[in-house]
Parts: structure tokens; C-alpha cells; sequence
């Protein structure tokens, strides 16, 4: 488990390990992304980078952490991840045929689609052409540039411009090591960023898909598509709310705590 778009470990995910662990015969390891949190990084990038294909690739470092604790029955590890990380498990269900079970939880699918919904589209061209010279710069050796990830006023540029997002961030950030920026680079790894493309090829790894009914983050509508291309087995709730209801639902987490019992406890 480990957390979605510039999140730290704290932000909710303690009370949703401490639950599946409480009602599961079940360990939950719970980590920060590589240069978020507590987690340190590679030398080479920045902190408060968000590049999807590392962190897709530390999804499989924690499965061969697990694998490699002679204390734990590794036999069968499920991923959870939610909003970003909800695309990631995505990808990984995909690819690492370790993995016996895929928790998504109001996943990015669809990057390109996402920036353009989450941007506002006069401010597009501006951060187009901020990208180009933040390339530049850095080639240059100067520090990469960065923005909000939040802002209290959803017309002024962030990389999230909606109220619950700051709402959220703002709640669970305090006395967490969580900080409101990203680089300018996350913003355009966003955009490149498709884990709706693996979709067909996570099958025979039962997926569980926890959708939002009004989300403004993750769009439902392309979450709702990105499921129709999964192959069974699969399984599909919908919740009431937005993005940031589904932390705490009680029916989300038992629906999410009977399908791990049925496929990784079983």
C-alpha cells in the first residue's frame, strides 16, 4: 500500500492498513514513494518528483521486500493503491505475475485526458511553455521549477484545482511531513501517463475496482471505461461522494476486506 498523487504515508492510509489487519490474518506494509515522505530517492532526482514509472517499479521492489521476510507467508501479496497509485496497481497487476490480487481505488487512467480536465484550458499553453523552459533550465543545472499541489482558490494554477482536494490535503496534511508542491516535471509526466492501457492484461489477477460516483479528481466516467476493457475475474464498486470519500466509507473498506479474504487470505 502506499499513497496516490503527492501524498505521504500518514494521509489516511494507517486507518485502512490497521482495518484489513484487524479483520484479516494479514500483514500490510505501508511505504512513501521514492522522494515523498520519509523515503529517501535516487541521487539523480529531485524530492517532490513524480515520475509514474518509478514508482510502478517500487510497487515490485516491496513485493520482493515481502518475499524476502522470513517471517511473513508470501505466498500470495495483493497491491492496493489509490487515486495515482490506484493506476499504478494497475500497471503492475499487469506485468508482475507475483501479485494474487489488485485492490484500485479511484484510479488515474488516463493521464492525458485527466490534465485537460484538471487544467484550466487558457492556462494550458502557459504551462506548456513553462515545461519547455523548466527543461532548460535544468539542463542547465539550475533547480527544477515547481507549483502547488493545492491552493485554497481553485482558479489560481495548482495540479489539483478542486475545493475537496484542498479540503483533503489540508485536513490530513497537518503533522504529517506532507508539502504542497511538486515539480513542474510531475505535471508533465501526468500527462503522458496511461495505466488504462493495461487494463486487458491484468486478467487472471482478480482486479477489484473502487469507483467514486462524483469525482472530480479522477474523472468516473474514465474509470467506468478503463473497467469495461478489464477481463474477469473482476469486480466493480461504486461508492457515493467524491474522490476523497472513499477513505473512509465503512462499506468500501468491508467490500475491499472480503475480496482480500476470498484471493489473498483463502
Amino acid at each position: 500500500m502506499t499513497h496516490g498523487f503527492s501524498g505521504v504515508k500518514e494521509n489516511s492510509l494507517p486507518g485502512i492498513a490497521e482495518y484489513f489487519t484487524e479483520s484479516l490474518v494479514i500483514a500490510c506494509l505501508v511505504y512513501d514513494h521514492r522522494g515523498f515522505g520519509d523515503s529517501n530517492n535516487q541521487p539523480t532526482q529531485p524530492r517532490q518528483e513524480i515520475l509514474p514509472a518509478y514508482q510502478v517499479s517500487d510497487y515490485s521492489d516491496a513485493v520482493t521486500y515481502l518475499q524476502m521476510r522470513s517471517d511473513i507467508n508470501s505466498n500470495k501479496i495483493g497491491i492496493w493503491g489509490s487515486s495515482y497509485s490506484g493506476g499504478h496497481v494497475l500497471c503492475v497487476g499487469a506485468i508482475d505475475r507475483r501479485v494474487s490480487a489488485v485492490i484500485s481505488q479511484v484510479p488515474l487512467v488516463d493521464g492525458w485526458e485527466t490534465f485537460h480536465r484538471l487544467i484550466r484550458p487558457d492556462f494550458v499553453p502557459l504551462v506548456n511553455e513553462l515545461i519547455q523552459k523548466d527543461r532548460l533550465a535544468v539542463a542547465a543545472g539550475e533547480e527544477p521549477a515547481v507549483l502547488p499541489v493545492v491552493d485554497e482558490n481553485p482558479l489560481k494554477q495548482s495540479a489539483l484545482p478542486t475545493s475537496d482536494s484542498y479540503q483533503y490535503f489540508t485536513d490530513c496534511g497537518q503533522g504529517t511531513n506532507w508539502k504542497n508542491f511538486i515539480t513542474l516535471k510531475s505535471l508533465e509526466a501526468l500527462r503522458g501517463y496511461i495505466p488504462a492501457a493495461y487494463m486487458e492484461h491484468i486478467s487472471p489477477t482478480p482486479l477489484l475496482l473502487v469507483v467514486a460516483e462524483n469525482d472530480q479528481v479522477t474523472p468516473t466516467d474514465l474509470a467506468l471505461k478503463a473497467y469495461s476493457k478489464a477481463l474477469e475475474p473482476k469486480s466493480l464498486h461504486i461508492i457515493s461522494g467524491g474522490h476523497f470519500d472513499v477513505y473512509t466509507a465503512q462499506q468500501n473498506l468491508e467490500l475491499q476486506a472480503d475480496f482480500l479474504r476470498s484471493h489473498i487470505c483463502s
